[in-house]
């Protein structure tokens, strides 16, 4: 490290759930850390499924209680189904794992289990500074020395300076659009279009909070997610040549004529009453062609986000912000933060991505049938359900040999790795 003189031992910029955790981590060991959030929270943010693999971060950071504590409906499954309406048996994680730890989880709501997150890491110490636009980051030749920032409600512009910054800016990805180190996945870009039903029929029982992924034709899908207070998030996700054609760009015309094409979920939607806002994104699946550069580390939607039909992104984002954290922590303690310090964690969070990956390009194939490939292969339930579960980092050759006999599945991206000697030169 050089000899700039440091505000803090790392600066966070956004506090969504890897910034949250993250910051929890090292605040937790004791470092000087400041998280700069461009929003005030709580703040609306699509994205309130949680994956059972969420549990393993949410526990380190010491949020299992207040999750259990939470009013969050219980999910204990996925379901899928059909155009006309035939549901597949439902994906129960109790099946494979211990139902005290990842065999349950939660539907959420994104304003609160966000304040929640980033609740828990002010209580471990973390300073929070909300309604903080970061505006550039502060250069000493080619290494990130700080950020400069403004305080919204002032108006006043300052800089602070840290031997680390860790960009979670999410979808908006401060650090590789100024660089231009974002990209777009070769075949991944969708459109989505949701909204939110009060009151609508759900299951019962053990199968009130199960996710439900309900096809459409061409490969387009809704997400059925029921929270509390009566609550349900529906939305669908398609191409947008699909989604768009003929001439229709109104997202509410789009989301209720899509409803007639799945049987299962017209008949969910046949009672209750829509809020009557309607929400559009598109561009779902992006990566960061490097993590991590002098000074700089990517974190979290930042580094990489995938098509939602798995409900991966707040997992990848809790795990990454784990991950993050205790890099940074003992490359602190080393006295070390290279960008080769963090190589190990680049390659963990992309095999984490591509494994999903790979499912998402499967799920989007007209040939891929999850009943198919485990008929002809009865153990790869198992393998699947891990997956879905996102317990995503570690060996499944032989599942993908599986599937590929029925459909193609994608070469990994060669991304992931620190940035090489120059491109740090790149604008920030």
């Amino acid at each position: 490290m050089n000899n700039t003189s440091h505000d803090y031992d790392a600066i966070l910029i956004g506090a969504g759930p890897a910034g949250s955790c993250a910051s929890a981590i090292l605040a937790e060991y004791g470092h000087r850390v400041l998280v700069l959030e461009r929003e005030k929270f709580p703040r609306y943010h699509i994205g309130e499924s949680l994956i059972p693999f969420t549990f393993g971060p949410l526990e380190r950071i010491g949020m299992i209680p207040k999750m259990k504590a939470s009013h969050f409906v219980k999910k204990y499954s996925v379901t899928f189904v059909q155009p006309e309406g035939r549901r597949s048996q439902p994906f129960y994680f109790f099946t494979r794992y211990d139902r005290e730890t990842v065999a349950q989880s939660w539907q959420v709501l994104r304003s609160e289990f966000d304040q929640m997150l980033l609740d828990n890491a002010r209580e471990k110490g973390a300073e929070v500074r909300e309604q903080t636009t970061v505006n550039r980051l502060l250069m000493e030749g080619e290494r990130v020395i700080g950020v400069e920032a403004t305080d919204r409600t002032t108006g006043r512009a300052y800089e602070v300076r840290a031997p680390i910054v860790v960009d979670c800016t999410g979808k908006e990805a401060f650090t590789s659009n100024k660089r231009g180190w974002r990209l777009r996945d070769p075949y991944l870009n969708k459109i989505a279009v949701w909204t939110y039903y009060k009151d609508s029929k759900r299951g019962e029982g053990i199968d009130e909070g199960d996710t439900t992924v309900a096809y459409v034709p061409d490969k387009g899908w809704f997400w059925h997610i029921p929270q509390h207070d009566g609550m349900t998030s529906v939305g669908i996700v398609a191409e947008g040549k699909y989604l768009t054609r003929d001439g229709v760009k109104d997202p509410k015309e789009i989301f209720h004529r899509e409803v007639e094409e799945n049987l299962w979920i017209k008949d969910r939607l046949s009672v209750g009453q829509s809020t009557g806002e309607y929400f559009i994104t598109s561009e779902y699946s992006r990566h960061s062609r490097y993590c991590a550069a002098p000074g700089l580390v990517l974190a979290g939607d930042a580094l990489a986000f995938l098509d939602p039909v798995f409900s991966s992104g707040v997992m990848l984002a809790l795990e990454g912000g784990q991950l993050v954290g205790e890099a940074i922590h003992e490359g602190l303690v080393a006295g070390d933060l290279s960008p080769a310090r963090f190589t190990e964690y680049g390659a963990t969070v992309r095999q984490g991505v591509e494994n999903m990956r790979k499912l998402v390009y499967a799920f989007y194939d007209p040939n891929f049938s999850f009943r198919e490939v485990i008929k002809a292969h009865p153990d790869a339930a198992g393998q699947l359900t891990d997956c879905l579960s996102g317990d995503v980092n570690k060996d499944f050759t032989q599942l993908w040999d599986w599937i590929r006999e029925f459909v193609p599945l994608p070469d990994d991206l060669p991304y992931g790795e620190p940035a090489p000697e120059g491109d740090a030169l790149a604008t920030a």
